[in-house]
Parts: C-alpha cells; sequence; structure tokens
C-alpha cells in the first residue's frame, strides 16, 4: 500500500471507531458516500473485508478488529510527531546567526536579544563580530548589520536603532594639555587614535559634515587599533582624539570623562539597519526581527 493509503487507513479507524459511516462522515468532515467508497476501495486493495454493514449498524470483523488493534496506535503516533513538526513552524528554535560590529553587539543586539533566551528556551541566538561588509548568504547568516539604509536590491533592511552621529571626542585632560580645535582641518596638528578597519585596507579617514558638506580627514597619532571599544578606553587615558559614534560614547560624555569637540561638523545619518534576505523566514528568526525592529 503507498503512503497515500494512510489516508485510507484513517477513515477506516473513523468507522471502526464510531460505529457508523454518517458519524464517522461528520468527524471527517466528508460525505457518507464517501466514506462508504473508501471502505471499500480500502478492502479491495486488502482481500479481505474489514466491515460488517447493517441497515443499523456497522461492527468489525475479524481482520477489521486486528487492522484497528494494529494501526490505529501507529497512526496516533504519526498524528503526534506531525503535530510536533507543525509546532515548530510556530515556536522559536534552532539558531539565528547575525553578523555585526561590536558596538552594534554591545549595545543594541545583546540587551535586546537576551530576554528572548529566557523567553524560548529551543531559540540559540548566534553573533559574529565583523567590520566587513559580510555577503550573509554565502556566510550562511540569517542576517547582518550595518549603518545606513543603503542595501543591494536584493535584501530587506529594517531600522533597529535611531539616527545616530560620529563624534568627536577627547579626556579633558588631553585637552587642557593640547588645547580644543575648531575646526576638522586643525586636527592634522593633534594626536588621534586611528582606527583600521578591514573593508577599507587602509586607517579609516574620519567624516565630518556641515550643512549637508561631507568631507573627510585623515589625521594622525601614535595608536592605531582596529577595535572601537579599545579606541574609546584609549581615548578616556588621555592618549589623544578619537572619533566613535554617539551612541558608544555618549555614557562618557554624561559623566564627563569625554568631552565632544567639533559639534558643528557632526550631522545625523541613518543609525543601525538589520539586513536580511527578501525569503520566507524561519520563526526563530521573525521573533528575533520583531523583537529588534524600531518602535
Amino acid at each position: 500500500m503507498s503512503i497515500n493509503g494512510l489516508d485510507d487507513l484513517s477513515v477506516f479507524i473513523a468507522v471502526a471507531r464510531e460505529g457508523n459511516f454518517t458519524r464517522a462522515a461528520a468527524r471527517l468532515g466528508v460525505s457518507p458516500s464517501a466514506v462508504s467508497q473508501t471502505i471499500r476501495g480500502l478492502e479491495t486493495r486488502l482481500g479481505v473485508r474489514l466491515l460488517t454493514r447493517s441497515t443499523r449498524s456497522v461492527t468489525r470483523t475479524e481482520a477489521g478488529e486486528q487492522l484497528l488493534r494494529d494501526i490505529a496506535p501507529l497512526l496516533d503516533q504519526i498524528e503526534t510527531h506531525l503535530g510536533r513538526i507543525a509546532d515548530l513552524r510556530q515556536r522559536p528554535s534552532g539558531t539565528v546567526r547575525i553578523t555585526a560590529d561590536e558596538i552594534a553587539i554591545q549595545l543594541v543586539l545583546w540587551p535586546r536579544l537576551l530576554p528572548l533566551l529566557e523567553e524560548y528556551p529551543e531559540l540559540t541566538i548566534e553573533l559574529v563580530t565583523d567590520y566587513g561588509l559580510t555577503d550573509i548568504v554565502a556566510e550562511r547568516f540569517d542576517a547582518g548589520v550595518r549603518l545606513g539604509d543603503i542595501i543591494d536590491s536584493d535584501r530587506v533592511a529594517v531600522p533597529i536603532g535611531p539616527p545616530m552621529r560620529m563624534v568627536t571626542v577627547a579626556a579633558p585632560a588631553y585637552l587642557a594639555r593640547q588645547g580644543t580645535p575648531q575646526r576638522p582641518e586643525e586636527l592634522t596638528g593633534h594626536r588621534c587614535i586611528n582606527l583600521r578597519l578591514p573593508t577599507h585596507g587602509g586607517l579609516y579617514p574620519w567624516e565630518f559634515s556641515s550643512a549637508g558638506n561631507e568631507f573627510r580627514v585623515r589625521v594622525k597619532g601614535p595608536l592605531i587599533l582596529n577595535s572601537a571599544v579599545q579606541i574609546l578606553d584609549a581615548c578616556r587615558t588621555g592618549v589623544g582624539l578619537a572619533q566613535v559614534t554617539d551612541l558608544q560614547a555618549q555614557p562618557y560624555l554624561d559623566n564627563g570623562s569625554l568631552v565632544e569637540v567639533l559639534a558643528d561638523w557632526s550631522e545625523p545619518f541613518p543609525g543601525y539597519h538589520l539586513y536580511y534576505p527578501s525569503r520566507q523566514q524561519t520563526a526563530a528568526f521573525r521573533v528575533v526581527l520583531e523583537q529588534l525592529r524600531l518602535r
């Protein structure tokens, strides 16, 4: 018997348990004639009568009794397992992989995703630190995070953070020793902490904008790092000026351990966006997306 015969067996079990074609048909949501035709076809294929019909009742033959006893528990188990598989489509489970820079992970992703780990114990979240413009499909990521909303046409971008600014900051002790720059051009005479990113191959130029005009300044200094977290730590010790996001710097600006300079040349731009392929997503990814979506 082919796998399609499972449907016929389900019809037989319904009739055998109900002892009535009409009640079995109502339970299955089909017509009594369809039930009767299915039973006749099943008996023909098996070559044995399964049910004895009378005008008032339906009783099981010896073969029907054995078939019900042997098959019904198996079909019940199949229904249970199929139900569990269907639940997986609705209940978040499995692994969601996201690539992002360390600031996005530390200040945006991790604080918001932490509650999901308690709420959905079958969910695993993998966060991979990467400053590069990773090909999320080739690297088998579910999503990536980057600043701004400019992405490839086959991707979806969802804002997960407010607009941001690149701010130039320094420790008060440094400014007391070296003075405060008034214009970006003056940075060439200051000690600056440089950032090297893999996507640029060289040192990352500092970005400024004023009245919609954007320009960059290549700065020099005694220290080059490839971590925005390390740059901020070095800046706080007074090594030199640094340029970081306002999201990263704000706590230290609030407590006075850092001071912003050149604020007139720092305009907002679109903040962090989650980008992912425009294809059907798992329940696990959907719950992560809704948790991160900017409201």
